[in-house]
Formats: C-alpha cells, sequence, structure tokens
C-alpha cells in the first residue's frame, strides 16, 4: 500500500480541500517544512489531473500564507520529485513547500539548481 494513502486521515491537517490535503514533513529540512498531497493516487505530477494540478497551486498559496504568520520565513523553496532519478521515494506525487531563513545555507545562491551540487553555483 501507498504510504500516502495509507496516511489520509490519520495526522493532522495544516490545510486541506476536497482534493488535496497537507501535513508537516516526517523529516523537515527546515521549520515549517510542508507536504501537498493530491488524495487520489498519482505518482507524480504529469499523471495529476488538471483539476489537482489547480489544487496544488491553490493550496501552496495557502500553506505559505500559513506558514508566513506561523514562522515568518525569509523566502520559500517549492520543490516536486517526479521519478526515482529525480529523488523520489514516495510514489505517490507531493510537493515539498520548505521555508527558507537568512544563514540557514551559508551559500543559498542557486537554491534548487543545488539539486546537482556542481551545478548550484554560476
Amino acid at each position: 500500500m501507498c504510504v500516502f494513502c495509507d496516511l489520509q486521515g490519520k495526522r493532522p491537517y495544516v490545510y486541506e480541500d476536497d482534493l488535496v490535503f497537507a501535513i508537516g514533513d516526517a523529516f523537515p529540512v527546515s521549520k515549517g517544512h510542508t507536504l501537498i498531497i493530491p488524495k487520489r493516487h498519482a505518482a507524480t505530477y504529469f499523471e495529476a489531473t488538471e483539476t489537482e494540478r489547480r489544487a496544488i497551486s491553490e493550496a501552496i498559496v495557502k500553506v505559505k500564507e500559513l506558514l508566513d504568520r506561523s514562522y515568518r520565513p525569509d523566502g520559500y523553496n517549492i520543490g516536486i520529485n517526479c521519478g526515482e532519478a529525480a529523488g523520489q521515494t514516495v510514489m505517490h506525487l507531493h510537493v515539498h513547500v520548505i521555508p527558507r531563513y537568512r544563514g540557514d545555507e551559508p551559500h543559498p545562491r542557486g537554491g534548487v539548481r543545488g539539486v546537482i551540487a556542481s551545478k548550484k553555483t554560476y
């Protein structure tokens, strides 16, 4: 069984609508790291329906507003891993909303480019 399918309703949600829910990441990389997860099982973003993708986009904005009030971060990274080669370990679409704070990384330039470490600085 899929861990995110099985998880539904078993942990408190920080956000929910008819199509998606959001929870705190079990292994956060920063304070407030949140996952947005469609309720219907789809392995990657590319398997989600247009309606689900729209719900995800709306949830990103709602979760950001919640995190702004709770943690006051200085920035955000938003990421989706699609496939094992991209680092996906749970094969159910989920979006990482990662609050960022000044000083949490000595050299943040390059942001998501850091998924390939040698390409981060340019």
